[in-house]
């Protein structure tokens, strides 16, 4: 299984938590938790950094549900799961 497929599953099985930071990060873009499901289900591994002693980091770009741009950082946890360290959008839709 791919690195997206496997970051795939876990937004499907719902085996993923929201950092506080990017719970704040969705309000201040005016987005929601579907906006970034969405985006991972739909979009693609843009980056990867493995320059962070916490663990690599993956950079996904894909499109909210109103098809506007946005990036989400996400990283493994120790028990498997998927953590969500931020959200942003490329362009603010206001």
């Amino acid at each position: 299984m791919s690195l997206l497929q496997r970051i795939r599953q876990k937004i499907i099985d719902r085996e993923y938590y929201l950092s506080s930071h990017a719970e704040e990060e969705l309000l201040d873009d005016a987005l929601e938790r579907q906006d970034i499901e969405h985006a991972i289900l739909k979009g693609r591994v843009d980056k990867t950094m493995t320059e962070d002693i916490r663990g690599t980091r993956y950079r996904l770009e894909g499109p909210a549900r109103n098809g506007q741009s946005i990036h989400v950082l996400c990283r493994w946890k120790e028990d498997a799961n998927l953590i969500i360290i931020t959200v942003y959008a490329l362009e603010v839709n206001r």
